[in-house]
Parts: structure tokens; sequence; C-alpha cells
């Protein structure tokens, strides 16, 4: 992908960073800890917004809009990636690619076709230097990848598409036989969600998200698991996205979901629906 001269001067200044790692911590926090002193805070802010984290640098704490830990940590349980490859596809800045390195896999991969997230990946790595491959695509060019992952980490991103069956379908197509899929997805909340296939597609913008199309209620999500490839799936979790989880900080410079509500009801988006709730399910490709 052809990077403007803006993201390539960004990627120089990175490139010229010294790889001085003292040891690096993968905890909740992925904390970093140099042998030098530079003033890496510069480079930072100039890659906001920081999505996804948080991160420590030293003492240069990167508070990210979401506590992807919580996410995280709901899936973690059930990840059986040892000695086998994965991807984690929408990876945004690596954030869960660094923390499956504490299980062993033979090979992580992260897919994403964002310059921003790609550039603060470089980042981190800079200091990290895991054995993790990172690759400007997206679930478009999984057709490159026919029968090659033994899991997909796919978090966050099946509602963002117009045609989240046939990226199911792709997925299913990228695993080997007996691969596993670990996915999230918002889900329709209340008791209409236990109607089988009923499906949520919002007029114009979802949570001031414009690129919100299908949301499925749990059985449908299930529905489309069964119908796209894959078998013995099960929900992991269900949990209402909070203030806790996400939340308005110093390194996003906008909105976040405070905003994104019903000033007068948390239990609705700012356009009545309502709220975020995500659900967390294992699959196997049959």
């Amino acid at each position: 992908m052809q990077l403007d001269l803006n993201a390539q001067n960004l990627l120089d200044k990175i490139n010229a960073l010294l790889p001085i790692v003292k040891s690096v911590e993968i905890g909740n926090t992925i904390v970093i800890e140099t042998a030098g002193k530079e003033n890496y805070e510069q480079i930072a802010r100039e890659l906001m917004p920081w999505r996804k984290g948080p991160f420590q640098i030293d003492d240069l704490k990167i508070d990210s809009e979401w506590r992807s830990d919580i996410k995280y940590n709901l899936i973690a349980p059930e990840l059986d990636i040892e000695g086998k490859i994965v991807l984690d596809l929408g990876c945004n800045n690596g954030y869960y690619l660094f923390r499956m390195l504490d299980k062993n896999p033979q090979k992580l991969i992260g897919f994403d076709p964002s310059v921003k997230y790609y550039s603060q990946f470089q980042f981190l790595n800079k200091f990290v230097n895991a054995p993790i491959e990172y690759f400007m695509k997206g679930s478009t060019d999984l057709s490159e990848y026919l029968n090659f992952f033994d899991a997909v980490v796919c978090l966050g991103v099946i509602y963002h598409r117009s045609d989240p069956i046939g990226t199911l379908r792709a997925i299913a197509k990228s695993l080997k036989s007996g691969g596993e899929l670990y996915l999230d997805s918002l889900i329709i909340d209340g008791e209409s969600a236990s109607e089988d296939g009923l499906i949520f597609f919002p007029k114009n913008t979802y949570a001031k998200m414009s690129n919100v199309w299908f949301v499925p209620s749990l059985d449908a999500l299930h529905l489309w698991l069964a119908r796209t490839g894959f078998k013995d799936i099960e929900t992991i979790a269900v949990r209402r996205t909070d203030l806790e989880e996400q939340r308005k900080t110093e390194w996003i410079g906008g909105e976040s979901l405070s905003d994104f509500l019903d000033p007068c009801d948390s239990d609705r988006t700012i356009e009545g629906y309502a709220a975020p709730t995500r659900a967390y399910l294992k699959a196997k490709k049959k």
C-alpha cells in the first residue's frame, strides 16, 4: 500500500529510534522499559488517536480510549493457540497480538488496512521487537490464505462489514480444517433477541458510527456461523459496553462512549437505539 508523505515521514522518525529495549512486561497494560530515556511522547502524540491499549513506555502512559484488556481477558481462557498460526483480523495497533505472545503460538499475523494503526504498531514494536507479521490488509485479502490459519481472532469487525456473511465465509476458507474462530460482535439486546434470525439495520448511524451495518441477535449470530462453515459454536460471554471499558482520554482528542449515549438515558444510544452490547463466541471450521 502506498503511504502518503506525512505517514512516510512519521515512519522515518520511528525507524530512526534506537532499539534500546531493557525489558518488556506483557500484562493488562503493556509496559515497556527501555535502557535510555529518549522523549517518545512527541511521536506517540503524532500517532493519535490511540484506540486500543493501554501501553506504557518508561513513564509515558498511553491511556487509550478502550481498555482492551477487558475484552482480551474475556476470550483469553478460551484461546487454544500454542504452536499454531494465528491471524488477528482487524488488529488495530497490535494490542491483542502482543498479549497473545504469552500463549506461545507458532506464528502471529495481523491484518489491518489503516496506515495510522500500522504506524502505531511499528512504533511499539520498535521496542518490543516481537516476532509478529503485520500487513496492511483486510478481509478481502483472505483469498490469498486458503486453508492457512489454525486460528482467526476477529474482534470488533464483523458489524462494520456491509457483507458479514461474505466475511465469515472468507474467514472459514482461510482456516485449516478444524481451525478455530474467536469472534465478537455487537448484538441486539433485550427480549426480542431470542427470536431466530432477528437482525437490526440502523437507519443512518448507530452510537454515532456510520459504518455499522447489520447487528444480529445472539441466535442470529449463531445461525450466521452455522451457515458459513462453522460448527461447535459456543458463546463465551455477553457484555454491555460501559464507561470503564470505553471512555474519553487525552490520547484520542475526540468523542467516546459518553458522547454516543443519550444523556438522559444511558441505556439508549444518542439515536434512541439500545446501548451497545457485545457477544463473544468461538467456533470451529467444519
